[in-house]
Parts: structure tokens; sequence; C-alpha cells
């Protein structure tokens, strides 16, 4: 599944969300690669297809250290401006 993030932090922000339940990246395992494989495949065609083909970050937050509030596995997609380094 993808959607747009109720509180987006750039202005293209969209969460990709495998239908298996993984609670975060601590627990994928490597018999998800494929799953894994194919999330970093639809992240790109999904950037590309909102139009952020000048560049885009995919982010997966890990642990409450790590940022993570939702106990299920995803990804964010954030472009549309340029990304600051450091990011947090």
């Amino acid at each position: 599944m993808a959607f747009d993030d109720i509180r987006p932090q750039a202005p293209v922000h969209i969460l990709l969300i495998p239908k298996k339940e993984i609670p975060s990246h601590r627990e994928v395992e490597s018999k998800d690669q494929s799953l894994m494989g194919h999330l970093i495949l639809k992240a790109k065609e999904i950037a590309l297809k909102v139009g952020l083909e000048k560049g885009w970050r995919l982010v997966v937050n890990t642990g409450d250290d790590g940022g993570q509030t939702v106990h299920h596995i995803h990804i964010h997609i954030l472009g549309g401006r340029p990304m600051q380094w450091p990011p947090g």
C-alpha cells in the first residue's frame, strides 16, 4: 500500500507499507529479502510516477531512538525540495 503521510515532512511525503506484518527493520529476516527488494523498487516507481525525477529520499525509522512511532515496517518517500544533511 502507498498513501500520503498525514503529517508531511516534505512537499511529497508518501508512506509505502507491505501487507506482511513486520514490526520494524530490526525484525527483517533473510526470508524477507525478496519483499524488501520489491519495496525498494516500488518506491522508485512511485517516486518517478509523482514527478520526483530530480531526486528523493527513502527513510526507514527503526526503534524509539530511530523515530519509529508506528510498529509496522514502512518506507517514507520524501521529495519535492532539496534534502538537507544531516537529517535529524
